[in-house]
């Protein structure tokens, strides 16, 4: 599901559900209508409020929380925390800036290495789960995916400690995935991204490979300054 959103530069902008779920949501936090402290309405109140499904109320509140502006407690409801976003992303065990700065030096050699050493059954892999994420419609469905794929390049890196590692921030990184895709609308320029990775690889030259790895991790460090951004 799509919306408008008003004019963009060339044309109508085309936003999912959850993302003008989201945007509903922080003008709410940000209006009078409710204080620090006070309790939101439920997630069936606010589907029913914006036309949406309750999945979709449940994405854009975590994004919300994500920015510190509210909590949800089990069997209270959610709460609003702060009118503006917390100075600094954390998703999970670690914040933005230090996964920003630690995937050059880990995924971008990763990728070079994948190029070189990948077997034909690992390539096959990369390209079913592309596919995969190619069709998918389903936002946590994608965010798994996503996590597959890059695990499985550091499998076809050939090297344990590169997979180790990629694999251990992966709950961070689904965070910060689902996050941009409710903020940031990411999904479909991933997809482009993530494809140019997997043709580089099958191509077998590791500088190709290594320069698609690169963008693709300057392209998310750009979505995540964009949100820091609006923060200050």
């Amino acid at each position: 599901m799509t919306v408008t959103a008003g004019p963009a530069k060339y044309g109508i902008e085309r936003i999912s559900a959850t993302e003008a779920v989201f945007r509903a949501l922080t003008a709410m936090i940000q209006s009078d209508r409710y204080a620090v402290g006070d309790r939101l309405p439920a997630e069936l109140a606010l589907a029913r409020e914006f036309g949406v499904s309750r999945s979709v109320v449940r994405e854009a509140l975590h994004a919300c929380a994500t920015l510190g502006l509210t909590e949800t407690r089990t069997g209270s409801g959610t709460f609003l925390l702060a009118k503006t976003q917390n100075s600094q992303l954390v998703f999970g065990d670690f914040s933005a800036r230090d996964l920003i700065e630690a995937r050059p030096h880990i995924e971008v050699p990763t990728a070079g290495y994948a190029a070189e050493r990948r077997t034909p059954d690992q390539l096959a892999n990369l390209h079913r789960i592309l596919a995969k994420l190619d069709a998918t419609k389903d936002l946590h469905a994608w965010v798994k995916l996503d996590g597959e794929l890059h695990v499985a390049i550091a499998e076809a890196s050939a090297n344990p400690v590169f997979l180790s590692v990629v694999a251990s921030t992966r709950q961070a990184l689904d965070i910060q995935s689902e996050f941009l895709n409710v903020t940031q609308a990411r999904q479909h320029a991933s997809d482009i991204e993530h494809a140019e990775i997997v043709k580089a690889i099958e191509s077998g030259s590791a500088e190709q490979a290594r320069n698609a790895m690169a963008n693709h991790l300057r392209q998310v460090a750009v979505a995540v300054s964009n949100i820091d951004a609006a923060a200050h």
